[in-house]
């Protein structure tokens, strides 16, 4: 838990994790910069889609709308966390020599983000109409 908490600090200090070890090779910082980018992108997605939803399917029934929307909004929020967290801690392991940290985030993602299609398509199947 201490730990977290000062990966949660680094996220807005940044220039401390300079402090930490010896300086990578830029590569592998940019590396883990454009990871990092790429899971904000996959973020936005997911609460796109969470509006998109929300706002495109009037006829489906209010619960599964509201319901598939949440998910994928809350989706989009884990995920927007998840990536400033996965590039501190791996920025932190590069600079200390360490492996680099492992995680079931993308695994929990992506039933999270199976389940939310699964319900679409029954969804779907079973007609919008409320």
């Amino acid at each position: 838990m201490i730990d977290f908490a000062r990966n949660v600090r680094l996220w807005f200090a940044p220039q401390e994790i300079s402090e930490e070890g010896g300086t990578p090779d830029y590569r592998f910082s940019l590396a883990n910069e454009r990871t990092f980018l790429a899971w904000l992108r996959t973020a936005l997605a997911l609460i796109g889609g969470g509006f998109a939803v929300d706002q495109f399917l009037p006829d489906l029934r209010w619960a599964w709308r509201v319901g598939l929307a949440l998910a994928l909004l809350a989706a989009g929020v884990m995920c927007s966390l998840r990536a400033v967290n996965h590039w501190v801690r791996c920025e932190r392991a590069m600079r200390q020599g360490k492996d680099l940290p492992v995680s079931r985030f993308p695994a929990l993602l992506s039933i999270a983000v199976a389940i939310v299609a699964v319900a679409m398509v029954i969804v779907v199947l079973a007609g919008w109409e409320g």
